[in-house]
């Protein structure tokens, strides 16, 4: 009998990679320029075959790549496709510094934007938001008398402070969350003077507060930790001139009262109206 003339699919599958290796097919497999194709669009026709049609693949770099512009979005380009298409993806800078609030007092916004270095060219990748915003809080705020009139303002004693910068982990503020780190007006610590209209009884009870009698007069400092953002960087109830305002001792909420402001020392944390300087500081 002579030989046979039939083969199997997978000894014709070998000699056909054979013969594609041995005309040098091999080097060209996956290229886009080697193969002379660009095709706008989604285009199933476009394609690269790395091993013969009936090969069996039993590598994934084996698999089919494409040269059409839909193999961006299905990852399946071939590895020389932008450069051989001549796609172009966009390019953005980078992003520039935010702006400014744009509300003096309250809730406002913040922008920060970028532009395009290039253009997107043949099906390369579009440009991404070129603007940005985000909320923030405007913080120069008016003094207002209504609103410090409605404000009662929260008491402890002054050695607390000295305490507080000694170690900052015995500042009860800090555990309130009334801190606010990099302040822009961190240094501006001031003193008020109030007279005190009304104390309930239970202030003479507590020594640290027993000073708060009516008639007394004391002194109050507004240090950096207890500024207020909200409040245009002041300290929650200052008072009003002429007008009774309310206190609480912190630390004692039994202890409580009316007092008048007599006089307020911006700059002045030292408290000059008291020869014993501040009693009490804000909170």
């Amino acid at each position: 009998m002579g030989p046979s003339t039939s083969s199997s699919p997978a000894m014709l599958a070998a000699a056909a990679a054979v013969l594609l290796v041995a005309s040098g097919r091999g080097a060209a497999a996956g290229s886009c320029r080697e193969a002379k194709l660009c095709c706008p669009g989604r285009d199933s026709s476009c394609v690269v075959q790395k091993a013969p049609i009936n090969a069996i693949i039993e590598d994934l770099s084996d698999k089919p790549c494409y040269c059409d512009h839909a193999c961006l979005k299905l990852g399946d380009c071939c590895t020389d496709f932008k450069d051989a298409c001549g796609v172009v993806d966009c390019a953005v800078t980078a992003w520039g510094p935010w702006s400014e609030c744009d509300a003096d007092c309250g809730t406002g916004m913040m922008r920060r934007s970028r532009s395009v270095q290039r253009q997107p060219e043949n099906g390369g990748k579009h440009c991404p938001s070129l603007l940005q915003k985000r909320g923030c809080q405007g913080t120069r705020c008016p003094h207002s008398n209504k609103s410090a009139l409605k404000e009662t303002a929260m008491l402890l004693p002054a050695k607390l402070g000295n305490s507080r910068r000694a170690n900052e982990t015995t500042d009860i503020r800090r555990n309130l969350r009334l801190r606010y780190p990099k302040q822009p007006h961190e240094n501006n610590e001031y003193c008020v003077q109030f007279e005190v209209l009304k104390a309930s009884k239970a202030c003479r009870k507590e020594t640290s507060y027993s000073s708060l009698r009516e008639g007394e007069r004391v002194c109050v400092r507004c240090e950096s930790q207890a500024l207020r953002p909200a409040l245009g960087y002041r300290c929650a109830g200052p008072g009003v001139a002429d007008r009774g305002t309310r206190w609480t001792a912190l630390s004692a909420p039994h202890c409580h009262g009316k007092w008048l402001r007599l006089s307020h020392h911006d700059d002045q944390p030292s408290c000059p109206a008291c020869a014993n300087g501040a009693s009490f500081i804000f909170v």
